[in-house]
């Protein structure tokens, strides 16, 4: 289940500081750059499953601590940046928490056996009319 907005600004934490990109001046000046911290244990809106999930999914962008950091850096505005992490967080949940079906092996239909074989003979027909005749 992808939780909605309000419960994962209950339980993460934001980091700001001054981002690089553009901006000119702006970028010295404010603290534009957000970071989004999310402790995948902690997470009410998970259940036990989906956390273990996550944990194995996600190991390669986790912390020490089990923490997930996202970043953004993309606008001049730490209110649309801090709307972005929260986007990409959701994306992020969703696609790793996302169980793929098994695939049921199905048989090839005899007709689509037989209509294979009839053109290939169709086809061997019409290639062997094209050639010289024998002399005999």
């Amino acid at each position: 289940m992808v939780p909605n907005k309000d419960d994962i600004l209950k339980v993460v934490t934001f980091k700001t500081s001054r981002s690089g990109g553009k901006g000119g001046q702006n970028v010295n000046k404010v603290s534009s750059k957000v970071e989004l911290i999310l402790h995948i244990a902690s997470a009410a809106f998970l259940t036990e499953a989906e956390q273990a999930l996550l944990m194995e999914r996600l190991a390669h962008r986790l912390d020490q601590e089990g923490n997930l950091h996202i970043v953004s850096q993309e606008d001049r505005s730490q209110l649309m940046n801090k709307e972005r992490t929260i986007l990409k967080l959701i994306a992020l949940l969703k696609s790793a928490l996302h169980i793929q079906k098994t695939r049921k092996p199905t048989k090839t239909p005899k007709s689509v056996i037989r209509k294979r074989l009839q053109d290939k003979q169709n086809v061997s027909t019409k290639k062997s009319l094209r050639k010289r005749p024998a002399l005999d």
